[in-house]
């Protein structure tokens, strides 16, 4: 076995996934999962570890699975993680833990996103579940929204203690882990569906079809209701446009609508209630995780795709794993590419997109390069459908409803980041409520931030 590189991970072929929903990464089994797990070094400052928003015990989880005690290995990832086979499938792995791994200095780091997501896989087949608390503190903590923000501090908060009641707005639990990311993905009744039981099991009850600020607001619930804190882990569901012309055609989606459509309602299945139009040229405007997911979902019902992005494949957000991914289904790649306008034929429905090619000049507040314009290069890409996906930013009807509950110019609720405090007392906040939209793992670094600033609190530290 040569240590400096990965054990491989078996995958469906490009040409036969292009086609079904079902997941692309197989994952390891057992004998591959401890041979990945010698290449661990066990380095004595794991430096892996600062990488993970959930400082996840890696070394002492890769140990346990190198000496074959997958219990044992679940139990250490638990302590720290509410989601692990989301986490061993969606994280950035390569630019967190594994990023900082230092067997990847001298050839390929550990897969630690496959060995989590192999031991969290095999404790849910084998029905393993996290430890809960030994006894109860007889104090309520809400939690708004089931995301991966308010699942995390949800967990953390029931580990030691709290009676936790989530409030979910949609008619099912999971957040942006049902209506965000695909199956083929993110299995939804195999994996997300097990993962919001295990939370469950630890004694937290989840309210569904609650929409905080109509049905109850946040004061309610502090003052009426009996909770002596509350975390909210609303997401941020509002889709951003660019405001070009033609925006409104038949045939625009937010990439929000068109995933949550696909997703959670089953839309691409020709006997939903819903179904959503099957576009037969699609252009995706955007560059990250979510635009790589719309994309490879218009593929999947029949599509040419292309992927419209202003900047250069190197300052794509996507992770590289999605666009290689993308690239291997045969989903085009227009780079340095901007819209101007969406174009539509006589009956609205959308006909084309106008873009500019760009070029890369100097770099702007962010350290990348700001994209202008190359003068003279309009062109038109064909296309009867379009995906805005663009970002999003959080709903503001929880801040317009919670007396002295402080947000920023991008209505994004203003929170410590060590404690997820507010400016209201008593409420604690997290994940893409806070920062505007990101990824799942960050999202539950900001759980367990908040659920650590409520137990500081309410124990009067």
């Amino acid at each position: 076995m040569d240590v400096l590189k990965k054990v491989p991970v078996r995958e469906q072929e490009p040409q036969v996934r292009a086609a079904n929903f079902a997941e692309v990464c197989l994952g390891y089994n057992k004998e591959e999962a401890m041979a990945e797990a010698v290449r661990c070094i066990n380095c004595k400052n794991a430096q892996c570890i600062k990488g993970c928003p959930v400082a996840i015990d890696i070394p002492g989880f890769i140990t346990q699975v190198k000496e074959g005690n997958i219990e044992q290995a679940y139990q250490v990832i638990s302590e720290s993680s509410a989601l692990p086979a989301v986490c061993g499938r969606v994280c950035p792995q390569e630019s967190q833990c594994e990023g900082k791994c230092i067997r990847g200095i001298k050839g390929e780091p550990v897969s630690i996103g496959k060995l989590e997501r192999f031991v969290a896989d095999w404790a849910m087949e084998n029905d393993i579940k996290p430890e809960g608390a030994k006894e109860k503190l007889g104090k309520k903590v809400a939690v708004i929204g089931s995301g991966p923000a308010g699942l995390t501090c949800a967990g953390d908060l029931a580990k030691l203690g709290y009676d936790v009641t989530i409030f979910e707005a949609l008619h099912q639990p999971g957040g942006v882990l049902v209506y965000g990311i695909p199956e083929f993905r993110l299995p939804k009744p195999d994996v997300v569906a097990k993962e919001i039981e295990n939370v469950k099991s630890l004694g937290v009850s989840i309210e569904t079809d609650v929409v905080i600020g109509k049905s109850v607001t946040v004061d309610e619930l502090l003052n009426e209701e009996g909770f002596a804190a509350v975390f909210i882990g609303s997401g941020a569901g509002l889709p951003k446009f660019m405001g070009i012309p033609g925006e409104q055609a038949n045939g625009v989606f937010s990439a929000n609508e068109y995933l949550t459509r696909s997703n959670l309602m089953k839309a691409y299945d020709d006997n939903s209630h819903t179904p959503i139009m099957r576009g037969k040229k699609v252009a995706v405007v955007g560059g990250g995780n979510v635009a790589m997911d719309a994309a490879r979902t218009a593929l999947r019902l029949g599509a040419e795709v292309h992927v419209v992005y202003r900047r250069s494949e190197e300052e794509l957000p996507a992770r590289v794993e999605e666009v290689h991914h993308a690239k291997e289904e045969g989903i085009i790649f227009d780079l340095l590419t901007n819209p101007t306008e969406i174009l539509a034929d006589e009956s609205g429905w959308v006909s084309g997109l106008t873009c500019v090619r760009m070029e890369l000049g100097e770099p702007d507040e962010s350290g990348r390069r700001r994209p202008v314009v190359k003068p003279g290069s309009e062109f038109t890409i064909e296309a009867d459908m379009v995906i805005m996906s663009l970002g999003t930013s959080p709903n503001p009807l929880i801040a317009a409803t919670t007396e002295g509950l402080e947000v920023n110019k991008w209505q994004c609720i203003v929170a410590d980041e060590e404690f997820g405090q507010t400016s209201k007392e008593g409420v604690f906040a997290g994940g893409d409520a806070v920062t505007g939209a990101a990824t799942v793992i960050l999202a539950m670094g900001a759980g367990r931030a908040g659920a650590r600033g409520i137990h500081e609190y309410l124990t009067g530290r």
